[in-house]
This record gives structure tokens, sequence and C-alpha cells, in this order.
């Protein structure tokens, strides 16, 4: 009976170790990578027309309503440094200092909490929004978003 728990107790804690215990390759690889100035989802799979919207059920429509903010989340605050996932303050010569990376990092946090949040309002409250209010307002989102494309047209030379 003692070999028993001692075998069990040795059990738990070995299990234990090794599920706390952390890849020293991946957080080596996380504190050497400069973070993204834009990260999550940045980009849609499909533009539509007022027609194909038409057709679809109000649930598919939450959903593509809730993707497209998700994008417009992730990249319009940002536009003044990019448009695109894969710049760092390194790549516009931002300092790398850890008052700049802990401002990303933070901005990032808040970027995720307030679409969590906006997302979870949106799921209790916009079930109840009119159907040609959604169609209307992803429309918007996906005009909004086709303008990325000339962002670079406002710049001066």
């Amino acid at each position: 009976m003692r070999t028993k728990s001692t075998l069990l107790i040795l059990s738990f804690f070995l299990i234990a170790s090794i599920s706390f215990a952390q890849d020293k390759k991946a957080s080596t690889k996380k504190k050497d990578a400069s973070m993204n100035i834009i990260s999550g989802k940045v980009n849609i799979s499909k533009y539509h027309s007022h027609d194909e919207l038409d057709r679809m059920s109000k649930g598919e429509l939450l959903t593509l309503y809730t993707e497209r903010i998700k994008v417009i989340v992730n990249i319009l605050p940002n536009i003044a440094f990019a448009t695109k996932p894969g710049i760092t303050m390194s790549d516009l010569g931002i300092p790398d200092t850890k008052e700049n990376k802990k401002a990303l990092e933070n901005n990032v946090e808040a970027s995720v909490s307030y679409f969590d949040s906006t997302i979870e309002f949106q799921k209790t409250i916009l079930p109840y929004s009119d159907t040609r209010d959604l169609i209307a307002a992803i429309l918007f989102y996906e005009e909004t978003l086709k303008s990325l494309h000339t962002y670079n047209d406002y710049k001066a030379d």
C-alpha cells in the first residue's frame, strides 16, 4: 500500500512538473522576435454584392458582420504605421526600446480586449437588428476595407 501511494505521489509530481515546464526555445524565440504592428485577422475572403447578401440567412450575415469588425479593429487604428501584417517597429525605424515594446504590447492587449467585449455585445444585441441594416453595415465595412487598397494614393511623394 505504501508503494502504491509513493508511486502515485511521484507520478503526480512528474506530471505536474512536465505540464508546467516552459519550452526554452519558444520563450527565447518570443523574446527575440519583434512584435508586429498589425496582427490577427487582417483580410476577408470575399467581398459581396447587395444581392448576394440579400439571399443569406441572418445567421450568415451576423458571421460576416463580426468578421469585418475584427479586420477593421486590427487594421484601422494602425494605418498610420502599416496596412498589412508583418511590419515591426524596427521596420519603421522606431527604436526597439523597452518602453516602445511595452506600448505596443499594451496596444495589442487593448485591441484584443476591445474586440472581445464588442463581439460579446454583438452576440447579445445584434440578432435584434434589422436584416437591411446588417446588409448595409456589411457593405459599408467592405467598402472601407476596399479603400485600404488605395491608402498609398493619399501619401505625398
